[in-house]
């Protein structure tokens, strides 16, 4: 599903605050306690929220990511907005490490009237949009392709990527943790952005608002590995101090 503006500010307000109950979802956005139950029903049915008896709280799984449709689907204009920061930020004729994540394949998209770029990827769904900018050498690794969202993952694509020292990498994540960590579900596709990492000059990270306090399996890496991050929203607490400590430039997207 793709929710509309309210569903889209239930979701962020049930993952602000971790739970809450139907009556103060009501009141919150002043609708009928009926309104809520059909929105609620809805998100739960899509995997985006899990329902108790009288209220809602966000999905407890650190082992397995929503969907790559409903992700799709999730903060677009957000990410958007993030994607358009970046673009503005990548110099013509750079060369750029991109990984997994529908914030990436935004940022893809407002890349299609730069040039000279030299994009090295694991995701398919990157190779695909920048392939028709022309004035784009697009290069994809090697390795298995995931099905559910056209990423590749898995040692082969680690050892190409470990060919190549980029200007820039930009990557996605699943979750940031109060104690610094950059996480995510997949270990192999996490084995694969650490190389991104490592083969970057600058690493930029693109996050939109929903992924802070977001709990993962797999620790990809440490904000002081960054040198930008960019979203949608101001951070919350402990995040501002965390980047300042980190030497984290922040972008928050106009």
């Amino acid at each position: 599903m793709t929710p509309n503006p309210r569903q889209a500010e239930l979701l962020d307000a049930v993952r602000a605050q971790g739970s809450l109950s139907v009556e103060a979802l009501a009141e919150r956005f002043g609708v009928t306690l009926q309104t809520v139950r059909r929105d609620v029903k809805l998100l739960a049915e899509a995997g985006l929220l899990a329902r108790f008896h009288g209220g809602v709280r966000v999905p407890s799984s650190t082992t397995e990511n929503i969907a790559y449709r409903q992700r799709e689907a999730l903060h677009a204009e957000g990410k958007q907005r993030i994607a358009r920061a970046v673009a503005a930020r990548v110099p013509q004729g750079s060369s750029l490490l991109m990984n997994l994540g529908t914030t990436t394949e935004a940022v893809a998209r407002e890349l299609l009237k730069h040039q000279g770029l030299r994009v090295i990827t694991n995701n398919l769904n990157v190779a695909a949009i920048l392939a028709d900018n022309p004035d784009c050498e697009v290069i994809v690794t090697g390795g298995v392709v995931r099905h559910r969202d056209r990423g590749i993952v898995g040692e082969a694509a680690v050892d190409f990527i470990r060919q190549f020292k980029v200007d820039i990498g930009i990557i996605g994540i699943s979750g940031l943790e109060p104690d610094g960590t950059l996480r995510d579900f997949d270990y192999r596709e996490v084995k694969v952005a650490q190389a991104i990492v490592t083969q970057s000059r600058e690493v930029w990270l693109v996050a939109d608002h929903s992924k802070f306090m977001r709990p993962a399996m797999v620790e990809l890496a440490r904000l002081d590995q960054l040198d930008m991050l960019f979203t949608d929203a101001p951070p919350p607490e402990p995040f501002p101090q965390l980047l300042l400590d980190a030497g984290v430039q922040l972008e928050v997207a106009p």
